[in-house]
């Protein structure tokens, strides 16, 4: 089989036609085959759940590149949509509507989302006091078998005449419903406007409404998922320290 035309860049892959109704991601060269295999693993584990997504069919080798062959999705990521419309209101019930499926469903067979966040918080570049307090912090977090997407956001939101798809499951984990919200209202509002984006005052505007949005749409406020926020704010110091920088 030959790869057919991109249909998608992302940081860590690139996304092919595969065969009819399918596509192929294709991670970049050297890119770690446990954690390829992780997203396959994750996905394969939410297959047969009442979320829309594409399903994942199998892992491959392509000339020395791994890859996982999806059910191709139609249509534009919300985040394309959202910044062309300008409709924030609409990407928020949107968004809701789709992170609500997925919420619904509990599962067993992935990991936890607390050992994910002590993981980064231990490979954190803090202070010894800030790891303790964080440590201490994400332990205390309520447990749970709810399914996380753990990396939901409109980029991972496919749009195509008002049905919805989400996608990337290389993040699923098993936890508090809340932990997700927050991960998401953590993703919208808190990461750093790109560098070089035009008028990043208004980016960080629209952000904010967004992120209040969408969490009037899950019927939450901050104050009912802030001690996460800050788990997840000190984790997101290991996962993505490059981000710190960027301020």
């Amino acid at each position: 089989m030959n790869l057919g035309e991109i249909v998608g860049v992302g940081n860590t892959a690139t996304v092919y036609e595969w065969e009819i109704g399918k596509v192929v991601k294709l991670f970049r060269e050297g890119y770690s085959c446990q954690d390829a295999i992780r997203e396959f693993e994750n996905a394969r584990a939410v297959n047969d759940m009442d979320f829309p997504k594409p399903k994942a069919y199998e892992f491959i080798t392509y000339e020395g590149k791994h890859g996982i062959v999806y059910d191709k999705v139609m249509g534009e990521s919300l985040l394309d949509w959202t910044l062309r419309t300008g409709n924030l209101e609409k990407c928020s019930i949107l968004m809701a509507k789709a992170h609500k499926a997925i919420l619904k469903h509990d599962i067993t067979n992935v990991p936890d989302y607390k050992d994910f966040l002590i993981y980064q918080i231990k490979k954190a570049s803090i202070t010894k006091e800030e790891r303790q307090n964080a440590l201490y912090l994400a332990d205390q977090l309520k447990n749970g078998t709810t399914l996380c997407h753990g990396d939901f956001h409109p980029g991972n939101v496919m749009l195509f005449q008002d049905r919805i798809s989400v996608i990337d499951f290389m993040n699923v984990c098993r936890g508090s419903r809340l932990y997700d919200i927050a991960r998401t209202v953590y993703l919208i509002e808190y990461t750093p406007v790109p560098s070089g984006a035009d008028n990043p005052e208004k980016i960080r505007n629209l952000k904010k409404t967004l992120s209040r949005l969408y969490l009037e749409q899950m019927n939450l406020n901050k104050d009912s998922i802030k001690d996460y926020l800050t788990a997840i704010s000190v984790a997101r110091k290991g996962e993505c320290p490059e981000e710190n920088r960027m301020y």
